[in-house]
């Protein structure tokens, strides 16, 4: 008949999606839609990207504990001493910006394995934030370097902690401001989309300044830090780092920091290559992985602070003691609770 369509059925069709609805999972910024994916892999990637956020989640809630016993140990130690010393402020400032990157995280944590869905503006704000946030996190990390190698600072503008730590915001927002201008736009700035902090379509300039300032610059003037230790240490028969507690502390963060921005960046730049080609799926869910290991630099420098920082371990151990004394105390109470006089029966 000629008003009848004839369905020729193939079996490899079921393999295939057609059409598939991409907006519906977490990476349909990056796939194209006119392109079939099979449907085991684009479920397995949202199951990497599933059991990555939960991974993360529970980082974050370690990295969330330990910025407030941290914050409450500074204000401990500020009351006590009628004020903080010159390396104990910008570790206070250290470990503030590690909380703030930690909250600006929660938006990528409570939509996956979605994107959060807000206007290319407000996106662009929010990457804003966290580039501002993490560029801060490892300037004011070369300046504790700089604090542990010349304890006192040679130059007197130095050893006022807030100006230390208002150079360090000046240089990140500066920094932040020239991504922002290099990071293009998925599309018009008043519509409405997925908002992916670091997406593909930013940019190989983007991806590459973003490197450059975050891990390449900060990390050559840390190395160059750390040499000036050495050959110091060598000249005038000195301890490494001025022999100072919280050398180890400094040593230990610092490569955290430095192998989760690294991984990320160069994720990044390997997505971006492929500008003009769609993500496979696995490829996507890996980037979304890149990005939950960034974040979980900050958790894990936060519980490496806490851990490694003489005074707030101190803190930490009279807390647990008191803590443990109180329960004990509680228990003895409730024995003697139940002990009654005994009753002569006659």
């Amino acid at each position: 008949m000629e008003n009848q369509t004839d369905f020729n059925l193939h079996p490899e069709s079921s393999v295939t999606v057609q059409p598939f609805d991409i907006s519906s999972t977490s990476s349909s910024s990056l796939f194209n839609s006119n392109i079939r994916w099979d449907i085991m892999d684009i479920i397995a990637a949202s199951d990497l990207t599933s059991r990555a956020n939960y991974v993360y989640a529970f980082c974050a809630l370690l990295g969330f504990a330990s910025a407030c016993f941290l914050l409450y140990s500074f204000i401990q130690s500020y009351r006590a001493h009628r004020g903080l010393a010159w390396l104990d402020s910008l570790l206070w400032a250290f470990c503030g910006f590690h909380l703030l990157l930690l909250l600006l995280s929660l938006s990528s944590v409570a939509h996956r394995p979605k994107y959060l869905e807000v206007t290319h503006l407000s996106c662009a704000a929010l990457a804003f934030a966290v580039n501002m946030a993490s560029l801060c996190v490892v300037f004011l990390l070369v300046l504790i370097g700089y604090a542990l190698i010349y304890d006192p600072p040679t130059h007197a503008i130095l050893r006022r902690p807030g100006v230390c730590v208002a150079l360090g915001v000046l240089v990140s927002v500066s920094c932040s401001l020239l991504l922002a201008g290099l990071r293009d736009s998925p599309g018009d700035l008043s519509s409405v989309g997925n908002c992916i902090i670091h997406h593909t379509k930013a940019g190989r300039s983007y991806a590459t300044a973003k490197l450059c300032l975050g891990v390449v610059i900060p990390y050559v003037l840390l190395l160059g830090l750390l040499i000036a230790s050495c050959v110091r240490q060598w000249k005038s028969s000195s301890r490494f780092l001025s022999g100072s507690e919280e050398g180890p502390m400094f040593l230990v963060v610092s490569v955290v920091i430095f192998v989760c921005q690294l991984f990320h960046g160069i994720v990044l730049i390997r997505a971006v290559k492929k500008q003009g080609e769609a993500l496979n799926p696995h490829e996507s869910a890996f980037l979304d992985v890149s990005e939950f290991v960034m974040f979980s630099g900050s958790c894990l420098s936060l519980v490496l602070v806490l851990l490694l920082h003489r005074p707030s371990r101190d803190s930490l151990l009279e807390v647990w003691r008191q803590l443990r004394e109180c329960c004990r105390g509680l228990g003895g109470r409730q024995t003697h609770r139940h002990i009654t006089d005994p009753q002569v029966l006659l």
